[in-house]
């Protein structure tokens, strides 16, 4: 258990200093963190409802409908309602393609230099591997109590 303890530890560390990168870059950029998170998110050329970007990126919908109304007024976005719903669909401009494109070249090419890297030692199922550590850590943790949750749950059964 300590063995595998200190691998997750490692794990949990390193996935916290890639997201330090992330928000560090933003800081730098002069934007919030969940700001150039939505821009990677609508930078992919497919279309993304709010409610999508807010269950894949773990942003709130506050939060998202808050970078929405700022990023429509400097033009960068516009909402579509999809044909069918009530659901509105995220849509980068012209201008917001272009904005997304100087904010994000830094990241892209950091990250292809660091996938490259990567690839030179080790294969690339440790993509693989990654998502399904992810896949199996959220499952856990979503069927997860804490200490105080449980004992709650046991004084509960002996009254």
């Amino acid at each position: 258990m300590k063995d595998n303890y200190e691998k997750i530890r490692r794990l949990m560390l390193a996935s916290n200093q890639m997201d330090g990168g992330y928000y560090l870059f933003a800081r730098k950029a002069g934007i919030r963190e969940n700001t150039l998170a939505l821009l990677y998110a609508l930078d992919d050329g497919h279309p993304h409802s709010q409610k999508q970007v807010c269950e894949e990126w773990l942003i709130p919908k506050t939060t998202i409908n808050s970078i929405i109304q700022e990023l429509t007024r400097e033009g960068y976005v516009t909402l579509a309602t999809a044909e069918g719903t009530r659901e509105k669909t995220i849509c980068l401009t012209e201008s917001g393609q272009a904005y997304a494109s100087r904010i994000l070249e830094g990241i892209y090419e950091a990250e292809q230099s660091a996938l490259r890297r990567t690839l030179e030692q080790y294969s690339d199922e440790f993509i693989s591997a990654f998502e399904c550590f992810t896949r199996y850590l959220c499952e856990g943790l979503a069927d997860a109590e804490t200490a105080e949750a449980k004992e709650e749950k046991q004084k509960g059964r002996t009254t």
